[in-house]
């Protein structure tokens, strides 16, 4: 066999492996947030899960599900946050998704604190507007409640979705160095302090700036 021919052998066995089943194919058109030109079937995606985030102590549950209503779109692309506790009695939730599917909000980041006293969890706009700004939320357990991140910071944005505990309840994310300045800078944010300068954000679906 000469090695022409070994290559042609090799691409016709390596060929088809490398296809998506129909499945696979249709399983990667429900996440992923993405649009479509042509909307997807009625039925689908009809097995997307919602993610799940434990607390440490396992006392709580929080839950993000997708919103499916717009078929050009991946049902991810708007997010509505839950919280059950152990014996999966809901406490409280909050949508982010939007009449027609595309001026809401999808989490991007979601994590506990240490403490297991707040969830916090970062935004993006499903619509792609002020693709510089992402959201950031918390809920914190004591209250059952959630609060608009940036109001703990003096109504400055969150320009990152990334963000870092280094405490128990401590934590750093990145907003702007001056006012309409696309310069990032890190603040650091006590939030079992900040929680309390923060009103609880009323019931609704405004996802907030």
């Amino acid at each position: 066999m000469n090695i022409s021919t070994a290559v042609l052998l090799g691409i016709l066995v390596i060929g088809p492996a490398m296809t998506l089943s129909p499945a696979a194919s249709a399983e990667a058109s429900c996440t992923g947030h993405e649009m479509f030109p042509t909307p997807r079937d009625e039925s689908s995606c009809e097995s997307v899960k919602p993610q799940s985030f434990p607390s440490p102590d396992a006392a709580l549950q929080a839950l993000v599900f997708p919103v499916d209503i717009d078929l050009h779109a991946t049902p991810d692309m708007e997010s509505r946050v839950a919280f059950r506790d152990r014996d999966g009695s809901l406490l409280n939730s909050r949508n982010f998704g939007s009449a027609r599917g595309e001026s809401g909000y999808y989490v991007v980041s979601a994590q506990w604190s240490p403490d297991s006293r707040f969830f916090v969890f970062s935004l993006s706009s499903s619509g792609g507007h002020s693709p510089w700004s992402f959201p950031i939320w918390v809920y914190n357990r004591e209250t059952n409640s959630f609060a608009e991140f940036s109001r703990m910071i003096g109504g400055k944005p969150t320009l990152s979705p990334d963000f870092q505990f280094v405490g128990p309840y401590t934590i750093t994310v990145s907003t702007w160095d001056k006012v309409g300045s696309q310069i990032k800078v890190p603040i650091t944010v006590d939030l079992a302090s900040a929680a309390k300068s923060a009103p609880p954000a009323p019931p609704g679906c405004d996802p907030g700036p």
